[in-house]
């Protein structure tokens, strides 16, 4: 899939997902084979570029290019500002958020909320898409509510001002993440743009992928929450959709290993203190449905040092190697 000058070496895209999607964890997809992750949501509030919290979401060191990063806003003004201010820190992507349905985003009139005025959606892409010379994205919801699907227009809109792809998440704003998401509307705007359009929304499996793609004729799929727990699904998906081949699930020496790895990336990207506490969440993602998972998690979500957190880790999944003990990542 291309977008803009980018060619994305696959059809699966990690979704942009609020404390989540950090450096370390799109690092991670990327080397278990995503073909595009996209960042954290940046802000275009300029007061707020010098917070610790968005100098982490736009540190893309040591990160393989197309580097993506999704700003949020309501403001075409800021908006631009914002999309020059992160190529000088370098993204090469641009992904514009108009689908985020949080209430603390939607109450200042920014991600999803913006579906409802065709209008400042319009000089919103146009601004962007002016400012800077790499690809600008979009990433949509279907509408407003299900009485209002618009994404058919928003797309229209979105090709007329230069946008290089769209995103569209098969639910409405006001459905949040409730229900099942629908593909129809994703089919409609496929047939309706030229660009290349990304489904997303409860793509759980390698054959989903597949089933969305044939109904949708989209371009590509965008794993979200599905990857949580799970940064081998978006490989799995990209290596299904290339040859129709299933990847064997990896075991639990790798599963350790990964885990293990990525625990060590959080302490070294947010310190200690903070990498141990971020490290929780993924922790319970990987591990809760594991046998005795519960009980390990009970007692590694109340350690504070880093040596302890990984200490335990290994030891919870030298428990669960069927075979002589593995010394798992040194």
């Amino acid at each position: 899939m291309r977008t803009g000058s980018f060619t994305v070496p696959n059809r699966v895209v990690l979704a942009p997902m609020a404390g989540v999607t950090d450096r370390p964890f799109r690092q991670l997809c990327r080397r278990l084979g995503a073909g595009l992750t996209v960042s954290e949501m940046v802000t275009s509030d300029p007061r707020l570029r010098t917070t610790r919290k968005t100098l982490r979401r736009i540190d893309h060191v040591g990160e393989p290019a197309p580097r993506s990063v999704q700003i949020a806003g309501a403001d075409p003004t800021q908006l631009a500002d914002a999309a020059r201010f992160n190529v000088a820190r370098g993204a090469d992507i641009i992904d514009i958020n108009m689908g985020c349905p949080a209430k603390k985003v939607c109450n200042v009139a920014a991600g999803s909320a913006l579906l409802s005025d065709e209008a400042l959606v319009g000089r919103i892409l146009d601004r962007v898409v002016a400012a800077v010379e790499v690809p600008v994205t979009l990433k949509i919801r279907t509408g407003p509510c299900p009485d209002r699907r618009n994404a058919v227009q928003i797309a229209r809109i979105a090709e007329s001002a230069g946008i290089a792809a769209v995103t569209v998440h098969g639910r409405t704003r006001k459905c949040a993440f409730r229900g099942r998401a629908e593909y129809d509307s994703i089919r409609s705007v496929k047939r309706a743009v030229s660009i290349p359009v990304i489904a997303n929304g409860d793509i759980t499996s390698p054959q989903q992928a597949r089933r969305v793609l044939s109904f949708t004729g989209a371009d590509a799929v965008m794993i979200g929450r599905a990857a949580q727990g799970n940064p081998w699904l978006p490989g799995a998906i990209a290596a299904y959709l290339h040859s129709g081949a299933e990847t064997p699930p990896p075991d639990m020496q790798e599963r350790g290993e990964v885990l293990l790895g990525h625990l060590r990336a959080l302490h070294a990207f947010y310190g200690e203190v903070v990498g141990v506490r971020v490290a929780r969440k993924h922790l319970s993602w990987h591990c809760r449905a594991y046998p005795h998972g519960e009980r390990f998690w009970r007692s590694v979500n109340r350690v504070e040092g880093a040596k302890r957190q990984l200490d335990l880790t290994r030891g919870f999944f030298h428990r669960l190697i069927d075979e002589s003990p593995a010394r798992l990542g040194a």
